[in-house]
């Protein structure tokens, strides 16, 4: 059984000590200074990658390894929940749970390095960068990790406040979508205002392709399959009385089919040029895809539920956010699980990336007892 008390004071430790320094992308010389710290105290094994990434292992009897991944980086958010931990870097928050992620993977690292003398399987514990972006979990892959540590299977676990405190988030499948995100620049002619004619007006011609852009999922794509492109900003115009030359707009794609993903990017390319040519303008686009459709195992998912209580879990609906835990399980069958946090008393009801995003420490101790269900299951102990 596992120690309540000790454990519940570890991942409080743990969480509001890294809270307190959150860090971008690959830059988090404090984050990874900390759990190196960490893993030195515990005696494990760990080599760094990924600029900033740590791999930690411990040796079981057989060589083949099951990995445990956390994330470690924050987001450029002014934190708004005024608790005494607050973050002491100035527009940057741990707003996505990241903390608790890391905290939940250091305090099972205790748990594993107690065991140590009864692992049947090797551990790996991956403190991974840059989940945010630009995707540090491809630079693991590229590091070779999974090769050299003979990894069959990868857990992952995160933060939720759309659940209730303390309840399991399980699907078969696709769980996250994949996203690509764009920039687009629409070009035209300046003119005065109370002269039209003798301009080409790119405020209008971006409205037409925003507007265009949204049939494609309303009118192009199978309305049971579940699609998103979203606009997010818009900026263009030099005054009230002069035609626009210049529109930029940005926004992101989210599919859960890599069939309807492609077939919405070209449509995408295809009304820019049909704009380009309908209403005499340039488009310039750039789109970057970045990450895959989380996409967990079945069978992983079927040995967990079959070891929880009922009440202990929901089977959730997929859920248009993305992780680059995805490119994970492009390597090995893994599974990702989301971990309610949500309390309506403590007034944690707030989203990811919110400033006010918060949730009880206690509720990272459920977290752990995952990981540790999984080591049994899995025969790591």
């Amino acid at each position: 059984m596992l120690d309540i008390n000790k454990y519940t004071e570890l991942v409080k430790k743990y969480r509001r000590d890294l809270h307190k320094i959150p860090e971008i992308g690959f830059d988090l010389f404090k984050t990874f200074a900390y759990v190196k710290a960490e893993l030195e105290k515990l005696e494990i094994e760990y080599e760094v990658v990924a600029k900033t990434g740590i791999i930690g292992y411990l040796k079981g009897e057989d060589k083949e390894a099951i990995a445990f991944r956390a994330d470690m980086d924050a987001l450029n958010v002014f934190e708004e929940t005024n608790v005494d931990f607050n973050s002491t870097h100035e527009g940057k928050m741990h707003a996505c749970g990241h903390d608790g992620h890391m905290a939940m993977l250091l305090a099972y690292a205790n748990f594993l390095v107690e065991k140590r003398n009864e692992l049947k399987k090797s551990v790996v514990l991956i403190f991974q960068p840059a989940e945010e972006g630009p995707g540090g979990a491809v630079e693991i892959i590229k590091a070779g990790v999974f090769k050299k540590y003979n990894i069959k299977k990868i857990f992952g676990i995160h933060l939720y406040p759309e659940i209730e405190e303390g309840i399991y988030g399980l699907r078969k499948g696709p769980m996250l979508s994949q996203n690509a995100e764009f920039d687009c620049e629409v070009i035209g002619k300046s003119a005065h205002g109370a002269l039209p004619h003798l301009g080409v007006d790119a405020i209008l011609a971006a409205s037409h392709l925003i507007s265009s852009y949204q049939s494609i999922i309303s009118r192009t794509v199978n309305p049971l399959s579940t699609n998103v492109i979203t606009i997010g900003t818009i900026k263009g115009g030099e005054a009230r009385n002069i035609i626009a030359k210049k529109v930029n707009f940005s926004g992101t794609l989210r599919s859960f089919s890599e069939e309807d993903y492609k077939f919405i990017k070209n449509k995408i390319n295809a009304l820019n040029k049909a704009t380009e040519t309908g209403f005499d303008v340039e488009v310039k686009m750039n789109m970057i895809d970045y990450y895959k459709t989380v996409d967990n195992d079945e069978e992983l998912v079927d040995n967990t539920i079959s070891n929880l209580k009922e009440d202990d879990y929901l089977i959730i609906d997929p859920i248009m956010a993305s992780e680059d835990f995805s490119f994970y399980q492009r390597e090995v069958p893994g599974l990702f699980v989301m971990l309610g946090t949500r309390n309506k008393k403590l007034d944690y009801i707030y989203p990811l990336h919110h400033a006010c995003f918060n949730f009880r420490e206690e509720v990272l101790v459920k977290g752990v007892e995952l990981y540790i269900l999984q080591a049994k299951i899995h025969n790591i102990l």
